[in-house]
Order: C-alpha cells, then sequence, then structure tokens
C-alpha cells in the first residue's frame, strides 16, 4: 500500500522507495544489465502533460514496463507532488521495493581495487554526495555500515545522481570490514586527523579500502586501530573546521584516481 508524504519537509529523512526523475530511474535500468541491483519497480506516476514534449522518454517507459512487469500509470502533477520530497522529479517517479544488500564476504572483493567505507554520516544528502563522487573517481564498490541511509533510497538516489543504484554494496561492522580487506591483501586507510599522514604525502595505490566517518562522530576507535594508515586533507589556510563526509570523500577519491592512472 502506497501513503502520502503529509509533510515534505518533516518527511525528508524518513525511509522511502519512491525513486524521483528519470536520472535516478534510468540509473536503476542500467543497474539490471550487471545485475548489481535487485530492486524492483512497482508502478510509475508519468505525468501526462509531459508525454507530447517527451514521447520518447515516455515510449521508452512504456518498452520498460512490458519487459520489467511494472505498471506505468499517467497522472497529474498534482498527484505526482503529493508522494515527492525534492521539486526535481520532472513529472516522473516510481515506487520501488528495497534493495538487498548482502554481507560482506572475501569472496565479494576483487583483485586489486578500490573501495570505500562511509561510516556515520548524519545526513542522506551527504551520503548521497559522497556516493556521486565516489562513483564518479572509479571506486568498484561501497561498504555500509549496518545502520545506513540506503532505507531513504529516493532521498539517496536524487543525491547521488543515481550512483547508489549502481555501486555494489556491502554491509560490515567496520572493524570487521577492515580485517576482511586485509585477508584480501588490501591497505586500509582511515581519514582523521590525529598522528595522520597527509594524502599527497601517502601512497594511495591499490589494492586500497579508504574508511571516512561523519562530520559529527568521525570514525570508531576500533576502526582507527585497524588502519594501516590514518590519512588527512592539508588545508590551504589555517582552519579547525572538518570538511563534509562528501567533501572529504571527493578529495581522496579522486587522489586515488590520479594516483593509479
Amino acid at each position: 500500500m502506497i501513503t502520502k508524504n503529509p509533510s515534505k519537509e518533516s518527511e525528508k529523512f524518513a525511509d522511502s522507495n519512491i525513486l524521483e526523475g528519470m536520472t535516478s530511474i534510468s540509473a536503476l535500468f542500467k543497474s539490471y544489465e550487471t545485475g548489481k541491483n535487485d530492486r524492483k519497480i512497482h508502478k510509475i506516476l508519468y505525468n501526462e502533460n509531459r508525454i507530447a514534449k517527451h514521447f520518447r522518454e515516455y515510449s521508452f517507459l512504456c518498452k520498460m514496463s512490458e519487459i520489467h512487469g511494472f505498471e506505468l500509470v499517467k497522472s497529474t502533477l498534482d498527484e505526482i507532488e503529493k508522494y515527492t520530497v525534492g521539486n526535481t522529479h520532472g513529472g516522473v517517479i516510481a515506487f520501488c521495493s528495497d534493495r538487498t544488500i548482502k554481507a560482506l564476504s572475501e569472496s565479494d572483493i576483487k583483485e586489486n581495487g578500490f573501495y570505500f567505507m562511509l561510516e556515520g554520516i548524519e545526513d542522506p544528502y551527504n551520503f548521497g554526495y559522497s556516493l556521486r563522487s565516489i562513483y564518479a573517481a572509479g571506486a568498484d564498490g561501497i561498504i555500509l555500515s549496518p545502520r545506513n541511509w540506503m532505507g531513504a533510497a529516493g532521498v539517496v538516489a536524487r543525491a547521488s545522481a543515481g550512483a547508489s543504484e549502481l555501486f555494489d554494496m556491502y554491509i560490515s561492522e567496520p572493524s570487521e570490514a577492515a580485517k576482511i580487506f586485509k585477508n584480501r591483501g588490501y591497505k586500509v586507510y582511515c581519514a582523521d586527523t590525529e598522528y595522520s599522514v597527509s594524502i599527497y604525502q601517502t601512497e594511495m595505490k591499490k589494492p586500497l579500502l579508504v574508511i571516512v566517518g561523519g562530520e559529527k562522530r568521525g570514525n570508531s576507535k576500533a576502526v582507527l586501530e585497524a588502519a594501516d594508515q590514518i590519512i588527512r586533507i592539508d588545508y590551504g589556510r589555517p582552519f579547525p573546521a572538518a570538511l563534509s563526509a562528501a567533501s572529504a570523500s571527493t578529495v581522496i577519491a579522486f587522489e586515488v584516481m590520479r594516483q593509479n592512472m
């Protein structure tokens, strides 16, 4: 049964499997090609006033509905906006199932890869922005703590420009993840400040797992103790504040990409 959102602002952090906009929905379709994602679409609402100008897009969704067995419903913009959080849906939303995210095991980890673990991020938008940058930088997968933002799939997919639906994702306690990756011959680096080395003075070659914590809580003591190296991002001037998790993830991920080109 589909329930309406009584307040967009109050509900923006609530669990939601409503994907908003063609970017998020197209990413889910793409994920089906690789088998990385078992999230299913139950129904898509499409603004009937959009069809004339976007007939090819509507025809594409008609074809996808036949292939994947979901209902495609012409709808009004007012009806669509009863269910949306953002304003960038473009008149297209998809009601979806949950996605299965399996527990991490050694067999899931590719040889000579690059993985990111995001621990303790407080905001689903920040989480999504982090995924967007990490995906663009070429990471092979994401490791999530048991408590994560993937239940708020709609918000995360929109913030990540669909990257959340394209990534290989696994769940693990952070210290256990570090152990599993080390068993596979990976280095484990953790972003923090105390006893740290600049990322620009650190060899960040694959195979590598990078763990980034949230702005408020940072990384747990167990994770810091398990890391092979604590890394930091140097600033251009004295500044006491931490970068957002999304900003830190972006800088680190692209430095890893640069060093492995």
